[in-house]
């Protein structure tokens, strides 16, 4: 985020008054709007002057000569971070989301949610399912079958099961079997799978590991046995929001957006932007060059994780224009992903 020196009363309440008006109108805002609508208790001069240091500041612009202003991207993260107030949604307004996400119909509930965002927001509504390697490891059980095969069932502690098909060039019977499901037990149990993963290399490593056959024999299955083939699910809702024929004015414009839904497309972007999101501690907005991709360079990404504060599952967002009624997008964003986490947690 740009530095910006402290501001007084008057200039932050006057910074407010132009990016409240430029969300809500999408037109540059002169001093006399300000003035008539904001009840500032200054003349439109005064109002001038003070909007004409916030544009030496870098927290407006002027568009053209003798039209008003509009905020620039560090403006609108200023008025994000300290003058935004957000206004928690109404019973009514939480009743129909949990109404809506608990509904029991036939479409999963990472589609539902991802729904619900996007119209309820009137933009692109994004979930990112609990990542499959932050579920903790409670037993894995290795079935022998005909033709040397072995069947993997690995069991996590939220009740998750998965099954592999593994082929081996050895015998496996029912004493060593138990011996190696209670050692496997005890080494990994309460370890994310991917600090499984990270456990079972270090360990084949030790020599004295290597010298013992029953254990490298556990070793060796269970590293086939949890293998990285997951990915997380990425569901995206609303793309079609994004597309606004009206101010497609240029080539360029439908360039830009042809360019965002390619990136609504691309689902290693959105993990990644939403892994960011799962690393940092709560509300999340990204505006624009923040994203880190260029084309969402226009865009505004608010985001926030779902599940335990200090261990989430995975994140949802709402991607949209950067001129956004902030303030509700980040209230639908918040209590949707509490009641999403919930119901995460329950199945």
């Amino acid at each position: 985020m740009t530095q910006v020196p402290e501001l007084n009363r008057r200039a932050r309440k006057i910074l407010h008054a132009v990016v409240s008006e430029y969300l809500q109108g999408g037109d540059a805002v002169g001093s006399r709007t300000i003035t008539r609508r904001h009840g500032i208790g200054l003349s439109p001069a005064t109002v001038r002057n003070v909007m004409s240091d916030l544009e030496e500041l870098g927290l407006l612009h002027q568009p053209h000569t003798s039209a008003g202003r509009v905020p620039t991207e560090t403006g609108l993260r200023f008025f994000i971070d300290s003058l935004l107030k957000v206004r928690g949604l109404s019973p009514k307004e939480k009743e129909d989301i949990s109404t809506r996400l608990e509904a029991q119909l036939p479409e999963a509930v990472l589609q539902r949610a991802s729904r619900v965002l996007s119209e309820l927001t009137q933009y692109a509504g994004i979930v990112l399912a609990p990542n499959p390697d932050l579920q903790r490891f409670q037993h894995l059980e290795f079935v022998p079958l005909r033709d040397g095969k072995v069947l993997c069932i690995l069991v996590t502690a939220d009740g998750h099961i998965e099954n592999k098909l593994v082929v081996i060039d050895f015998a496996l019977e029912g004493a060593r079997l138990d011996r190696i499901h209670n050692y496997l037990d005890q080494l990994l149990r309460g370890l994310t799978l991917d600090e499984v993963r990270k456990r079972v290399l270090s360990e084949m490593g030790t020599d004295k590991n290597q010298f013992d056959g029953e254990v490298a024999t556990a070793l060796r299955l269970s590293q086939v046995a949890f293998e990285s083939g997951r990915s997380s699910e990425v569901v995206v809702s609303g793309q079609v929001n994004l597309l606004d024929p009206a101010r497609a004015q240029t080539p360029q414009d439908l360039d830009r957006m042809r360019s965002l839904l390619r990136a609504l497309e691309d689902k290693e972007i959105l993990v990644k932007l939403l892994d960011r999101t799962m690393a940092g501690e709560g509300m999340q907005v990204f505006l624009g060059a923040e994203t880190s991709y260029a084309a969402l360079g226009e865009s505004s990404v608010v985001a926030v994780p779902y599940g335990p504060e200090d261990r989430p599952l995975g994140a949802i967002a709402v991607i949209g224009p950067m001129r956004m009624n902030y303030g509700k997008v980040m209230s639908v964003v918040d209590f949707t992903a509490d009641v999403f986490g919930q119901l995460i947690r329950e199945s």
